[in-house]
């Protein structure tokens, strides 16, 4: 059953970082500035205080839902866009999407999936150090945060030029280039100019602490569709050494049942250490690849190393994985 929002009124008194007033307690919050506008101290808002007053850990601020002062005047993006993104509710908006019409060659590039988006910048940054030159794309799905905004890591990959691209795939929104789906988000890859394509939801997955309730299995839909393109499709396994719960710690129980439940296999990298987790994923009908992940030299990058509250000396293996990934990714001839 779904619970009512739960929106207050609130006056900002801080733009950076956002603070907004609500009944007398000065709050963190934060805003899609791309949907909504500008927010500037003294504006009225209106804020959806649902995940700061649960105490969510990851989602843990109010979010903006409009601007009163100034966020009545938008007109809304220009051209022939008509398809709607976060279609009947109150914050549908028009897109025009990347989707190719007709019978086209299928793509080309290769693929890998990630599990969280803590893995997205060691992934680009091992690629790009084992490929210099490779072009790679990035479809963000759902599981995690919608809006693409929301993610630094997209933006300090865009600015070091590491991202040749950003595709928001429904239910995401705000991406460079928009899709309706995974499917069409990378059946347009070849189009993009993209050699290689990481898929992955935003910062922030959902988790309900059940086997199939989490943002975890996005990358079972995500999977089969680089699959039913035919796209050279690996997974990019969520490893924990330090993570307080015992269900992520080593191979996670998200990437354990993503593995069970593919239709077809798919290749498993595996930092080249990890030969116990390489055994462990015998069950599984999967392509098992050890691959080196080069920590010190991300650590050294100035890229995100921290995850969930933990640095990368504190859970070495979180970080491991995306980067043999990225490595193996690299290594096939692309």
């Amino acid at each position: 059953m779904a619970g009512r929002l739960k929106l207050r009124r609130g006056t900002i008194v801080a733009a950076d970082p956002l603070l907004v007033e609500v009944d007398g307690e000065r709050r963190p919050a934060w805003a899609d500035e791309v949907l909504l506008g500008e927010m500037r101290e003294g504006d009225e808002v209106v804020v959806n205080v649902a995940a700061l007053d649960l105490g969510l850990g990851s989602g843990g601020f109010d979010v903006v839902h409009v601007n009163l002062t100034r966020g009545l005047e938008g007109k809304g993006v220009e051209g022939d866009a008509h398809v709607m993104k976060l279609n009947y509710t109150s914050l549908q908006h028009p897109v025009e999407t990347e989707e190719r019409s007709g019978s086209n060659p299928r793509p080309s590039a290769s693929c890998l999936i990630l599990p969280l988006h803590g893995h997205l910048a060691p992934a680009v940054w091992a690629i790009a150090q084992a490929a210099p030159g490779l072009r790679i794309g990035y479809v963000q799905t759902g599981g995690g945060a919608l809006p693409a905004s929301l993610s630094r890591d997209v933006a300090a990959l865009a600015e070091r030029s590491l991202l040749a691209g950003h595709v928001t795939a429904a239910p995401a929104y705000g991406g460079e280039r928009e899709a309706l789906s995974v499917v069409g988000a990378l059946d347009a890859v070849d189009e993009l100019g993209w050699d290689a394509v990481l898929v992955g939801p935003g910062p922030g997955i959902i988790g309900s602490d059940t086997t199939y309730g989490h943002g975890g299995m996005a990358a079972l839909d995500s999977a089969h569709a680089a699959l039913g393109l035919g796209l050279p499709t690996a997974i990019s396994p969520r490893l924990s050494a330090s993570d307080p719960r015992d269900r992520h710690r080593g191979l996670s129980h998200h990437t354990k049942t993503v593995l069970d439940l593919l239709l077809a296999p798919v290749d498993v990298a595996l930092p080249e250490d990890q030969l116990q987790i390489a055994e462990e994923l015998q069950q599984f009908e999967h392509r098992i690849h050890l691959a080196p992940a080069d920590l010190d030299g991300y650590g050294a990058s100035g890229l995100p190393t921290k995850t969930m509250g933990r640095t990368l000396e504190e859970d070495p293996l979180f970080f491991s994985a995306p980067l043999a990934a990225g490595t193996f990714l690299a290594s096939r001839g692309l």
